[in-house]
């Protein structure tokens, strides 16, 4: 059977529901996001089709992550390389406030104050790409962490730079699959919504 690579986006929050950019900060699930994570866990199930543990499970060590992980029905080492981008001063920020003093501004094309650069963001994914690849040879990773980091790891994962993660949506608790076609890196499937199933 081939290995895969399981991308989990946190449950909702207050600040992602409110669209505020989330970086450091620790906000937990709100009762919805709870739910999602819940119905996460049982989407992840049937995508990966196996009973078999998966060869390495990470969680970005933020609550609202490794939260999420728990209530999927996963064991997740947490480690930092799996965090959110660090938003540094437009850290609680709208896009919108951050335009009313930066026009057209957006993470994936400005620079953030006080935060992460693209460059360094990139580093970071890069080394979770090459931690998840070498443990493809075990079976499946899954890998629980956020919005914008999940999406700068799809495009490492095909060779890209951090600014064409904008092409790859991933809501709340949404899943992506990434994976190879003959060598040739691959999104099997993108955003996989955590709805229409029943949670005890």
């Amino acid at each position: 059977m081939t290995s895969h690579v399981y991308l989990l986006r946190h449950g909702q929050t207050e600040w992602s529901e409110s669209g505020r950019h989330t970086g450091r900060s620790d906000i937990p699930l709100t009762d919805e996001g709870v739910q999602q994570a819940r119905r996460a866990g049982a989407v992840l199930a049937r995508l990966r089709g196996t009973d078999r543990p998966a060869a390495l499970v990470l969680s970005s060590p933020r609550e609202r992550a490794w939260r999420t992980a728990e209530l999927a029905g996963l064991e997740a080492e947490r480690t930092e390389e799996l965090a959110e981008w660090h938003y540094g001063d437009y850290e609680g920020l709208t896009t919108p406030q951050i335009r009313e003093t930066v026009a057209g501004w957006t993470v994936w094309t400005h620079p953030v104050p006080g935060g992460e650069t693209h460059d360094e963001v990139a580093a970071r994914a890069a080394a979770v790409v090459e931690r998840a690849r070498r443990a493809l040879v075990g079976g499946d990773v899954v890998l629980v962490g956020h919005g914008h980091f999940s999406r700068v790891l799809i495009a490492a994962w095909l060779g890209l730079p951090p600014k064409d993660g904008v092409h790859f949506g991933l809501d709340p608790a949404g899943l992506a699959v990434l994976g190879d076609e003959r060598g040739d890196p691959q999104v099997r499937r993108l955003n996989v919504p955590a709805w229409e199933v029943d949670v005890v």
